[in-house]
């Protein structure tokens, strides 16, 4: 075994893979950008080296800098984790030629499977199903067509070079082939240089499985199981879980021994994923083979008790599989879903800041964490934007399913918005729960399970203004506390007044909206109205993130998710947010909003439209920011003159700097 690794990647991977090499006793090194320099894959290997600007083309896809990188820092192999360099065969050679260990499959392995026309082909010829179709070089329009007519319809035209759904048209008649094969083409020549299509049959309400597969250097290849992820939103995989709920044993024979045939027609080296599309009949296809490692990996560690990065390791130096496929045996459900900085109810949109509150629930033996941010980091607007992937396992799916739901409610994000209740009600939906759901079916229906933002119920309002006024009780005591006389009577925090009940007011922001509940009492026993009568509140105490009271004597329990201004509560469904605000602070009455216009989220400055001294009005664009491969623009709030800007194209700014500022406050 090497002594010394260098992890050619950033976030969650390159925490997840110094984790296992540290446990193997092998010295890590990382690789970082300059928007990484605080990053916790920086923080955890023994050793890190910069290797260029925050953009990933300036940095961790820069494979002659991490190869000098690892040659500087004296590492004996490369682990590449998942995306960037990771199946890039170029990079692998390179690695190789540089006298270190490539830790994944052999440059030649990946570029066999560089063209899904000839991957397609090799499959066939040793005998992995495929999709019927037609994947010649002859690209004639009417042979095209002939070949349409032949495999039947509904087909669907793909892209021979390239992925990510680009270059793909459904075709469902004859008539319509035509317009769907010169527009499939020319979206094929503008995104990846070449216009080549291949044909094949459109299998309606698929199925996504895919196989895990291992190979060593010695002949050795098996297969450790399936992993299903159907659930995908626009291809992206939402959900992803182990064993399948629609294989059958004799399946999920047949698909293994299928993966297996496809690895050894690579002479298949390191881990790697046969993805496979399956027919509702059962009847299963090979789609392509991922050689790396996936993300959703975990899921088949909790089923199998396995570490496969230290797989990969072994293997890459030399190691025999250390089981074989008799020896393979699953315990369990498993279950992963991705925790994203990403706005479901504006499109999904990208988010980035830094997380002024991030709970996740407790690690344990059937709770996984795999994360590389932790409280007080920032989202880039660089790289993805994962937080974290939240793992499961249970003894079968549907306690796996509510122990997922339950490590769900016990997260919490603040700064970046997140997709977090997005996915509490995906893994409630019938389709879910009834593991029915194909790979078309969260684009077809998205609606069902975006968030809606319902008003909390009242018995949830009181509940938080109950929750309120202890936290004002809790503050009183505090502050006497620190004070000269602690045994002072004004330092009672009950609200008493001489000749009448104390009244209290507790005030509440949600969406947008202020609520303003009245009451009288302490120390979590009182008599709140909220403008719809009078209720009473009883022996409401926050113990341990948990808050429990009566309201009218029925009783309620709530999770509790402290957040920067305010809280979260959860009632074992939904969760509410809600802003605890200052009881007299009046609306509009410190708002200096329309005088100065700040940056919505981190981001350059493209362009810059206007200049101090000018004259602008309402509506009119001050500037232009790019922030997640998207173009924001900045418009004046209202007519005035500009005292200053304070940005300049090519900036970097962070979310909420003052870029414009207007000449003096309107009256």
């Amino acid at each position: 075994m090497f002594d010394k690794l260098l992890i050619a990647n950033r976030g969650e991977i390159a925490c997840r893979v110094a984790r296992t090499a540290r446990r193997l006793g092998l010295r890590t090194v990382a690789v970082y950008s300059d928007a990484d320099a605080g990053a916790q894959h920086v923080r955890q290997c023994d050793e890190a080296v910069h290797i260029g600007g925050p953009r990933p083309a300036d940095s961790y896809l820069r494979g002659e800098a991490i190869i000098a990188a690892a040659l500087a820092s004296g590492a004996r192999a490369v682990h590449p984790g998942y995306g960037f360099l990771s199946e890039n065969a170029d990079f692998a050679d390179a690695v190789a030629r540089a006298g270190m260990v490539f830790v994944g499959p052999s440059a030649e392995s990946m570029r066999r499977m560089g063209s899904k026309a000839g991957a397609k082909e090799l499959m066939a010829a040793h005998g992995v199903p495929v999709v019927p179709g037609y994947t010649g070089a002859d690209q004639d329009p009417a042979l095209l067509a002939r070949e349409a007519a032949r495999i039947g319809f509904p087909l669907m035209i793909k892209a021979a070079h390239g992925g990510g759904g680009k270059g793909m048209r459904i075709v469902r008649d004859a008539a319509g082939f035509a317009g769907a094969l010169e527009s499939c083409q020319r979206e094929a020549r503008g995104a990846f240089g070449r216009d080549r299509v291949l044909l094949e049959r459109y299998i309606e309400r698929p199925r996504h499985i895919e196989v895990q597969v291992f190979g060593d250097r010695h002949g050795g290849v098996i297969h450790l199981n399936e992993r299903e992820c159907s659930a995908q939103r626009r291809y992206q995989k939402v959900i992803e879980e182990t064993p399948s709920p629609f294989l059958t044993p004799a399946l999920r024979a047949r698909m293994g021994e299928a993966a297996v045939a496809a690895a050894r027609a690579l002479d298949y080296v390191n881990a790697g994923t046969v993805e496979f599309i399956v027919a509702p009949d059962g009847a299963f296809y090979f789609m392509e083979i991922n050689t790396r490692l996936q993300v959703e990996h975990p899921v088949t560690e909790m089923v199998l008790g396995v570490d496969l990065v230290e797989w990969q390791l072994r293997v890459a130096a030399g190691e025999r599989l250390p089981w074989t496929q008799d020896q393979v045996r699953a315990h369990g459900h498993a279950i992963e879903v991705r925790l994203y900085a990403e706005d479901p109810e504006k499109g999904f949109l990208p988010g980035s800041g830094r997380l002024e509150r991030l709970a996740l629930p407790p690690a344990s033996a059937a709770v996984r964490i795999d994360s590389g941010v932790v409280e007080g980091d920032t989202v880039t607007i660089f790289y993805d934007p994962m937080i974290a992937k939240l793992v499961v396992h249970d003894h079968d799916r549907p306690a796996a399913l509510a122990r997922l739901r339950e490590a769900l409610a016990a997260t919490e994000v603040a700064g970046p918005r997140s997709n977090v209740e997005f996915l509490e009600r995906l893994v409630r939906h019938p389709a879910v729960v009834e593991g029915t759901i194909d790979t078309g079916y969260l684009d077809a229906h998205l609606d069902e399970v975006l968030p809606r933002p319902a008003p909390p119920s009242r018995a949830v309002l009181l509940a938080a203004a109950a929750l309120a006024l202890l936290d004002d009780e809790a503050a009183a005591l505090s502050a006497a506390a620190a004070g000269a006389d602690a045994h002072s009577p004004w330092a009672i925090a009950d609200a008493w007044r001489a000749g009448h009940p104390g009244r209290r007011i507790a005030v509440l922001g949600w969406r947008g909206e202020r609520f303003s509940i009245s009451g009288h009492g302490h120390a979590g026993d009182y008599l709140l109205d909220d403008g719809s009568g009078p209720a009473r509140i009883a022996g409401a105490t926050l113990r341990d993130g948990t808050l429990t009271l009566a309201v009218d004597g029925n009783a309620l329990r709530l999770r509790v998710h402290r957040v920067p201004g305010g809280f979260s509560l959860h009632d074992g469904t939904q969760r509410q947010r809600f802003e605890h605000l200052r009881a007299f602070a009046f609306e509009g009455e410190a708002s200096a909003g329309d005088d100065r216009v700040a940056a919505p989220m981190p981001g350059r400055v493209v362009h810059v439209r206007v200049g101090a001294g000018e004259s602008v009005r309402e509506g009119q664009e001050l500037l232009v920011m790019e922030a997640m491969k998207m173009e924001i623009t900045l418009r004046a709030p209202r007519d005035g003159l500009l005292a200053a800007v304070s940005a300049v194209a090519g900036d970097f700014v962070e979310a909420d700097v003052v870029l414009v500022r207007y000449e003096e406050s309107r009256p």
